[in-house]
């Protein structure tokens, strides 16, 4: 699958599904820093489900009709990168 992973998910997420065999653009490595609006139109033009912790960029799809190619909200009361791992 083809996914881009927001900065609140961190490089040992990201590199297990690499490892898994997905096709992955991380947010810290590529584009550190950008807003919301720039993450959902990096994942909406190249084609990807989106993983993010963040409310905030579910607010713009969910309540204000962003378009997308689909996320993956992680609302975990464990935030540490193995858990994210196994809910993954």
């Amino acid at each position: 699958m083809r996914f881009v992973t927001d900065e609140n998910i961190g490089l040992e997420v990201v590199e297990f599904l690499r490892m898994a065999g997905h096709d992955v653009i991380s947010i810290i490595e590529d584009s550190p820093a950008a807003s919301d609006v720039q993450v959902i139109k990096i994942a909406l033009r190249e084609k990807r489900i989106l993983i993010t912790s963040d409310t905030d960029l579910s607010e713009l799809v969910y309540h204000q009709g962003f378009p997308h190619s689909g996320i993956i909200l992680l609302r975990l009361r464990n935030e540490t990168n193995v858990n994210k791992i196994k809910v993954l």
